[in-house]
C-alpha cells in the first residue's frame, strides 16, 4: 500500500510541476489560480515527484523512508510558510493556499512513513 500510494505522490508532483511551466495555468504566478508558483517551486515539485517514484520501484521499505523524510521536510516548510507568509527562505513564492496544501501533505506523508501499516503478508523487503 506504501508503495502505491509513493507512486501517486510522484505522479501527481511531476505533474503539478509540469503544469506550473505552463504560462496558460499561471496567470498571475498562480497554478489554477490558486496557488504561488514559481521556477524553483516547480522545480521541487518534480524533484519530489521523481524521488517518490524511485522509492516506489524499489520498495515498500524505500517508499516508508521516502515518506518519513518527505514528511518532515514538508512539515518544516510548512511552518517556515506560515511564519515568513510569502516565501520559503527567500527561495519561492508562496501563499496561504500553499502553505495549507503543505500541511495537509505533510501530515499524509508522515502518517505514511511513521503510522501506515501494511496488511499482515504484505511487507516487501
Amino acid at each position: 500500500m506504501v508503495q502505491k500510494l509513493a507512486w501517486v505522490f510522484g505522479i501527481v508532483f511531476i505533474i503539478i510541476g509540469i503544469l506550473g511551466f505552463i504560462p496558460s495555468l499561471v496567470p498571475g504566478g498562480l497554478l489554477l489560480g490558486i496557488f504561488s508558483v514559481d521556477a524553483m517551486h516547480n522545480v521541487v515539485h518534480l524533484i519530489s515527484g521523481i524521488l517518490a517514484i524511485g522509492a516506489a520501484w524499489s520498495s515498500a521499505s524505500y517508499s516508508r523512508l521516502y515518506f518519513k523524510v518527505f514528511g518532515v521536510v514538508y512539515a518544516l516548510v510548512t511552518i517556515i510558510g506560515f511564519v515568513q507568509g510569502d516565501t520559503i527562505l527567500g527561495l519561492m513564492m508562496i501563499n496561504t493556499a500553499d502553505n495549507v496544501l503543505h500541511l495537509v501533505i505533510a501530515v499524509v506523508a508522515l502518517w505514511a512513513g511513521f503510522g501506515m501499516k501494511e496488511p499482515m503478508g504484505s511487507m516487501a523487503m
